[in-house]
């Protein structure tokens, strides 16, 4: 029964993929504009179509699969992941190196990607909004008034989870509410308080109204999701609007724990080990609260291997038919913040000598190391010259540098879920730490027993039992730096390292590796895109751009 709704959400999937292609950078768009509404919605299922091609499209600017979006921007300016140049791959322009050293400009042409696609993004929402709000008389295809106001609320969360997003990245923007043939040619640009209180205005309204989370609901907006976006609201609302809610935070982060919105097997459950949430049969673990229902078998594959994976030689080493561009690697300092002795380390890296799957016969190099055995180092400098101490640089990294991408895993060929992953936005390890983190800040930035309760529950399956003993926190070892070094080994790769390494103060003060402080409290915000301000005069620059 499980795996036929499965089957249905990809076919929903893609079929709105198909229905509504084309108009992923035309803001002016409207995607029913050759069909009469009244006359588009036969039934529930063209229906659920329309309101979920704007979720198809969230995929392509938040996953890490290949474009430059929020993901993009949000780890390789941060102290966990680069994209360094190795040999004659990668300097791509010096794009990757100014988002490693903050020294960006307003001409990214990645970044006015970004931009372009997120604002896609809310004109497909704001569209489907209107289109569904239009539907009269909807029993006549199937539908009661409830299941549409339930799936308007779907449409509502959605579009505050892009704001969420867009605020994070920019800080002030627009407001726009209705479909782009509709609004202002030239919106004017919102102060970052303002866009805020919308924010919250929008889920505290709709995410009651939400359905709770169920395996029925896989690839859908729920209660577990809305809950979660409030949790983050919450927790970076004093960065984000100068008022601090840490109390509104454990109040969301509790509806959540408790079960109080549902979850897959009735309420979400801690996973029992550091690979159940990453796996290719992913689809219902337990702690999942919101993700993208990709499948390869339904066409809609979750593929990270152009940022995440070597070249074709790479391919031998898992036994999987893709290969990659060989791109983002690990920042040196990132990977020596594990333990020795912690599963995650273990589980969610490739290092060292890299064998064809299944043999002892080593993968062998394509460029520096060239019919040598390859083999990933913990540094990002010129080794093969003979550089063995140096710190190194984004602009001398090698084929081997850095340990590598591998916790998501897509299985082999033959295995019968290969490449069947779904993307994970929102999972119940970060509610703990968020009401863990909520309480300390409440608590002057001193760990309780619950807060430490709290971490050491997601922290205790990364280590053997025999280690726990030594590896567990007190109120005394849990302090704020430890948390947030905590979040960072537990949560990389994830896409949310930039914004906890605000909230904490260290994006623009901290050092990693080679990437010295750049003091400049401006660069905690992006500058907007200069084309958009020139085609667009009533948008705000933001200070020091």
């Amino acid at each position: 029964m499980m795996k036929k709704h499965l089957y249905n959400i990809y076919t929903l999937l893609i079929a709105s993929l198909l229905v509504f292609t084309g108009a992923c950078t035309d803001l002016d768009e409207n995607v029913y504009s050759e069909i009469q509404k009244e006359k588009f919605f036969n039934d529930k299922t063209e229906v659920l179509q329309a309101a979920l091609r704007p979720f198809t499209h969230l995929q392509a600017w938040l996953a890490p699969t290949g474009s430059s979006g929020y993901y993009y921007h949000s780890e390789l300016s941060s102290d966990q992941v680069a994209w360094p140049q190795k040999g004659r791959h990668g300097y791509d322009g010096g794009d990757h190196f100014r988002q490693h050293y903050h020294t960006w400009t307003s001409n990214e042409g990645r970044m006015r990607g970004t931009w372009e696609l997120m604002w896609t993004g809310v004109g497909y929402v704001n569209g489907a909004i209107e289109d569904i709000s239009a539907l009269k008389n909807p029993e006549e295809i199937g539908m009661s008034q409830e299941e549409v106001n339930s799936i308007l609320a779907e449409l509502y969360v959605l579009r505050a989870f892009h704001y969420i997003k867009l605020m994070d990245l920019w800080g002030n923007i627009p407001i726009v509410t209705v479909n782009a043939k509709s609004t202002p040619l030239n919106p004017e640009t919102a102060p970052r308080s303002e866009v805020f209180a919308f924010i919250q205005s929008e889920l505290e309204t709709y995410v009651p109204q939400l359905p709770k989370y169920s395996g029925d609901l896989v690839g859908r907006t729920t209660q577990t999701a809305g809950y979660a976006m409030l949790a983050e609201l919450y927790l970076n609302a004093e960065q984000w609007n100068g008022t601090a809610m840490w109390d509104e935070c454990i109040a969301a982060c509790d509806m959540i724990i408790d079960g109080q919105a549902g979850g897959l097997g009735g309420a979400p459950q801690l996973a029992d080990n550091v690979l159940e949430t990453f796996g290719n049969t992913n689809q219902m673990a337990s702690e999942n609260l919101y993700q993208i229902a990709y499948s390869r078998k339904g066409g809609f594959t979750f593929n990270w291997s152009g940022f995440y994976f070597g070249y074709g030689n790479m391919s031998e080493a898992l036994n999987v038919g893709y290969s990659g561009w060989n791109a983002f690697v690990v920042v040196p300092t990132a990977f020596d913040a594990y333990a020795e002795n912690d599963l995650r380390k273990e589980e969610w890296f490739l290092f060292g000598p890299q064998y064809i799957y299944g043999t002892q016969e080593p993968v062998l190099g394509t460029e520096e190391y060239n019919g040598e055995p390859l083999v990933y180092v913990n540094s990002i400098r010129r080794e093969s010259e003979g550089d063995l101490s140096s710190v190194g640089s984004m602009a001398e990294g090698e084929e081997n540098s850095g340990a590598r991408f591998d916790k998501y895993k897509s299985g082999t060929l033959d295995d019968e879920n290969y490449w069947e992953n779904q993307y994970v936005i929102y999972r119940l390890t970060e509610i703990y730490f968020n009401k863990a983190e909520a309480i300390m800040r409440k608590n002057g930035g001193v760990a309780t027993q619950q807060a430490v309760d709290l971490i050491n529950a997601t922290r205790e399956r990364a280590f053997a039992d025999t280690d726990w003993a030594s590896a567990m926190y007190t109120t005394a070892t849990l302090t704020m730096d430890e948390l947030l070094a905590e979040r960072g080994r537990e949560f990389i790769f994830e896409g949310k390292r930039r914004t906890d390494l605000i909230r904490f103060g260290e994006f623009t003060t901290g050092s990693w590796w080679d990437k010295e402080p750049d003091g400049d409290p401006n660069k905690n915000l992006y500058p907007i895109p200069s084309n958009q301000i020139a085609n667009n005069p009533n948008l705000k620059q933001n200070p020091g751009y």
